[in-house]
């Protein structure tokens, strides 16, 4: 079985100034990696190269097949994307925000009700505007639009980024149940006990390079930690 996600010696660029330097690695199917590195290291660009946002070259594949020039087609091929700040749409409700990930026309597992089980604050909250919502809550919300379009790798930047810890300790309920669905999870993050709650292995990025990778418990390693600068 192909990788649900693979970079060959991918290279980003923004207006010339380069971010990511000949990465390559891959995310197999219904596992969770996650991209670890400081702020500036090329995780978010990593993430962003998937949809051509940077200048990029080398090859990115999905499912085995290189990615072909289509502003959406890794959604339509099953990668979903919850970006860094859940730009959630104010004039839409909670539903109707949900709803638009159904663009992608993919068939599979997710409803609104499912996911209202899987967020509950998310169907008290159903008919009201989107960012009338608390913070922790558009961040469910965003989880919940980049579901509805039925990936097989949902790509997460920041996720807890700015949260309480008890909505912390929500999400990584949620992720436990998503995984449990067989999506692979990529995970950017700067929480690091997130991580090691609910990743497989990690990939770690110091100045747009690959400098580690291994199992999410070496994460606890003094050396592991000064490599990657945590």
């Amino acid at each position: 079985m192909s990788p649900v996600l693979e970079f060959r010696s991918v290279s980003a660029a923004y207006a010339g100034a380069q971010v990511l330097q000949d990465v390559s690695f891959a995310i197999e199917p219904g596992e969770t990696v996650g991209l670890v590195g400081r702020n500036g290291a090329g995780k978010s660009t990593a993430l962003l190269s998937v949809y051509g946002v940077p200048s990029v070259t080398g090859e990115i594949l999905v499912d085995g097949t290189p990615l072909g020039r289509r502003r959406y087609e890794p959604s339509s091929r099953g990668v979903s994307l919850v970006p860094q700040g859940k730009r959630i749409f104010g004039h839409l409700t909670v539903e109707e925000n949900m709803m638009l990930g159904r663009a992608s026309r993919r068939k599979g597992q997710w409803t609104t009700a499912r996911l209202f089980e899987l967020f509950p604050n998310l169907e008290r909250g159903r008919s009201r505007p989107g960012t009338a919502l608390s913070g922790g809550e558009q961040q469910m919300l965003a989880i919940a639009r980049a579901l509805m379009a039925e990936p097989t790798l949902l790509m997460l930047d920041e996720p807890t980024e700015g949260l309480a810890p008890v909505i912390i300790d929500q999400l990584v309920t949620a992720f436990r149940k998503i995984q449990e669905t067989g999506t692979a999870l990529l995970l950017v993050e700067q929480h690091i006990g997130m991580i090691q709650k609910v990743a497989d292995r990690y990939l770690a990025l110091r100045k747009g390079e690959l400098v580690g990778s291994g199992p999410v418990a070496d994460l606890a390693n003094r050396e592991v930690q000064e490599l990657i600068a945590l």
